[in-house]
């Protein structure tokens, strides 16, 4: 069934050889039939003028003879027409064995024959009324043996009154005709299929060699071979098709290798241009430090001017350690620095950071986690900075609506979910959030000031752990992020431990109790006051 639907020589090839042979099978049926209708035809034809040659044998010998008695004369005829048979030299078409048979009274007949004929009524009736009639039946012979025959029957007109004879001719000849009519058919079916076949399997294949050629062409060009082409073979169709099929091939390569060198050269002006910014960023940062030391000096509007000035040296340098750290995955020289921790201190040192700017905007972010450590190989840094990208877009998007925050592990991976429930996703965004430099409302004021490359680095270091990073959202309702990472990194996971999914403000309160247990009390909800509390020793959120 693969093979049916992947190759089309074979559905060619299947199609022709079934329909072949059932045209075949119908056209050698009807030419069997016909042969047979002949043979029978040709039979009848001479058993009709051999009966009446026999009938005139009959009634002379019957006429002739000075015999008495009923049987006496039966055997009178049939003997005639048997020495008649022994002294002509009658071919297969014309052997018969002859039945004279006569009524007697009370209803009864008398044959003249050995041989059980059981001629049958409606021929008998036939005969009566005067007429020539004619049967093919199988019928007993002298050894006990059936054998199919022609029983051809005639009245006569003799001292016997009533007398009717009965030529049985065998149909031996006629069937073994038949039969080899038939094997000569059914052989040259499978010879001509055969032959169907195998010529259909040479020019189909004419066709779709190139065919199969360019898609196992295609596969490698897909796998990075791209110095691959199609051998030209002649002028025909095939051939105009493979000289296509490498100019094709030729285009696209030289285009592929200019956005490769062009996307080689971008990254590396990218980078280059970050690292040449640095000094002078550097110079800049100093004087900026230096007037802003002794601005109690300073007249109000040069005050303003320095606060201005650092701020935005601030978001550039933000956007300068971004445009780093996103050129470093473009050159695929990011690495990990993966070492085996509690992931929950992941969260609590990405929440440290985002502190003062819920403070600010009176947004409260809940901790959802379990009281047990959850362990997992990972590069504490990149986590942080996901987390923390994660938290400050849900602060900046919440509408003030509460922030949950949840961690579950499973045996082969950890999930991390932060869930807003201000203005939400619509379908559409779900994944160009993750396009650098994408905002869904530009003029949307943002308290942390993000550089719009957050989301797409964010997304790179969690590919870089073999994991995945998703959004989901609801328009008014909220929106959730999940990272799903596997305990080892570039490991085997299985489906993340946490839904990707936005609950309203009341249910999430509900959510960790239920798919958590994390044990804290009916609500389930921790705030990082309380769970600084609840883990003495852990830093100070």
């Amino acid at each position: 069934m693969t093979l049916w639907r992947t190759s089309i020589q074979t559905r060619i090839l299947t199609s022709v050889v079934l329909l072949s042979a059932l045209v075949i099978a119908i056209v050698g049926f009807a030419l069997a039939s016909m042969v047979a209708q002949r043979l029978v035809d040709a039979k009848v034809s001479a058993a009709d003028e051999e009966v009446d040659r026999a009938r005139v044998v009959v009634e002379q010998a019957i006429e002739n003879s000075a015999a008495n008695e009923l049987q006496a004369l039966l055997n009178v005829g049939r003997e005639a027409l048997v020495d008649r048979a022994a002294g002509t030299s009658s071919g297969a078409l014309t052997s018969y064995e002859p039945l004279l048979v006569a009524p007697v009274p009370r209803g009864t007949t008398v044959a003249s024959s050995p041989i059980d004929a059981d001629i049958p009524q409606r021929l008998h009736d036939i005969v009566r009324q005067g007429q020539i009639a004619y049967q093919v039946r199988e019928v007993t012979g002298h050894d006990g043996s059936t054998y199919s025959a022609l029983i051809i029957g005639t009245p006569t007109t003799t001292t016997v009154d009533g007398l009717e004879l009965y030529l049985v001719m065998p149909m031996a000849a006629e069937e073994s005709t038949i039969n080899l009519v038939r094997s000569l058919l059914l052989g040259a079916m499978f010879v001509i299929t055969l032959l169907l076949g195998s010529i259909t399997w040479f020019f189909s294949n004419q066709v779709t060699a190139p065919v199969r050629s360019a898609s196992q062409i295609a596969q490698r060009w897909a796998d990075g071979h791209l110095r691959e082409r199609m051998v030209v073979q002649g002028e025909d169709d095939m051939a105009r098709l493979a000289m296509s099929f490498n100019k094709m091939a030729e285009s696209l390569s030289n285009q592929i290798r200019q956005l490769e060198e062009y996307g080689s050269l971008q990254r590396q002006f990218t980078s280059d241009v970050s690292h040449e910014l640095r000094t002078p960023l550097t110079t800049v940062r100093m004087a900026a430090d230096l007037i802003a030391d002794g601005a109690e000096d300073l007249d109000p509007a040069t005050r303003r001017a320095s606060e201005l000035m650092n701020s935005e040296l601030e978001r550039f340098e933000m956007l300068l350690n971004d445009l780093l750290e996103i050129s470093r995955h473009d050159a695929g020289v990011a690495d990990l620095s993966a070492e085996k921790v509690d992931v929950r201190r992941c969260i609590d040192a990405a929440y440290q950071q985002v502190t003062v700017v819920a403070q600010e905007s009176k947004t409260e972010v809940r901790m959802h986690m379990p009281d047990e450590p959850v362990a997992a190989t990972v590069d504490t840094r990149r986590i942080e900075r996901v987390l923390r990208n994660l938290m400050a877009n849900a602060i900046d998007h919440s509408e003030g609506n509460p922030v949950d925050v949840y961690v579950r592990a499973s045996d082969s991976a950890v999930a991390f979910t932060v869930v807003d429930h201000g203005v939400g996703l619509k379908p559409e965004q779900e994944e160009l959030v993750f396009n650098r430099f994408w905002r869904a409302d530009p003029s949307r004021v943002r308290r942390t000031g993000g550089t719009g490359l957050g989301l797409a680095i964010a997304r790179e270091d969690a590919h870089l752990h073999g994991g995945e990073l998703e959004a989901h959202g609801i328009p008014g309702v909220g929106s959730c992020f999940r990272l799903t990472v596997p305990l080892e990194p570039n490991a085997a996971m299985g489906p993340s431990p946490l839904p990707l999914q936005v609950l309203d403000d009341e249910s999430s309160v509900q959510q960790p109790k239920e798919i958590l247990d994390d044990g804290r009390g009916e609500s389930g909800e921790t705030t990082g006051a309380e769970r600084r509390q609840a883990n003495s020793g852990d830093e100070e959120i």
